[in-house]
């Protein structure tokens, strides 16, 4: 198949086919002028590299899915990792979810003097909400002072 029909059937772009092979990721088995061709397992790279990129797998641990010839060989540990940092994401962002929910529907007559609230925005104050955050997102924490900052 050439580059074109590659885009048309997989979706991907051939600018993005192109930087894929610059990247080792995939490899054209030959030209037919100028375009480049591809072996019709090229398509079931695509997928698995579309799979891997959904998963936020870099480029990288994605080409290391790949053997030489071009077959997948998945890290299994690899894979259990990143489920892992993807459960950890799901409950920061439940944890984040309820805390927006409690505080649109919250009886205080204020954010201010809501307990929920206030653990909540404590929480974003010392990263927990963040994406690399690893620190439970509600549950408080003392917090050492830093040196030489001034306060808000």
């Amino acid at each position: 198949m050439d580059i074109a029909e590659v885009a048309r059937r997989s979706g991907v772009p051939a600018s993005t086919l192109r930087f894929y092979e610059d990247k080792g990721l995939i490899a054209s088995v030959g030209r037919q002028g100028l375009r480049r061709l591809f072996a019709p397992a090229v398509l079931d790279q695509l997928a698995l590299i579309a799979l891997g990129r959904a998963a936020g797998l870099s480029l990288e641990e994605i080409g290391h899915m790949f053997t030489p010839g071009g077959h997948p060989s998945i890290d299994r540990s690899l894979l259990a990792a990143k489920a892992d940092e993807i459960d950890a994401m799901v409950r920061r962002l439940k944890a984040m979810s309820e805390g927006l929910r409690h505080a649109a529907a919250c009886p205080a007559p204020s954010h201010a003097e809501c307990p929920t609230f206030q653990r909540l925005l404590k929480a974003a104050a010392r990263g927990a909400l963040e994406p690399s955050g690893a620190r439970k997102a509600l549950s408080p924490r003392p917090r050492a002072p830093r040196s030489g900052s001034s306060s808000r």
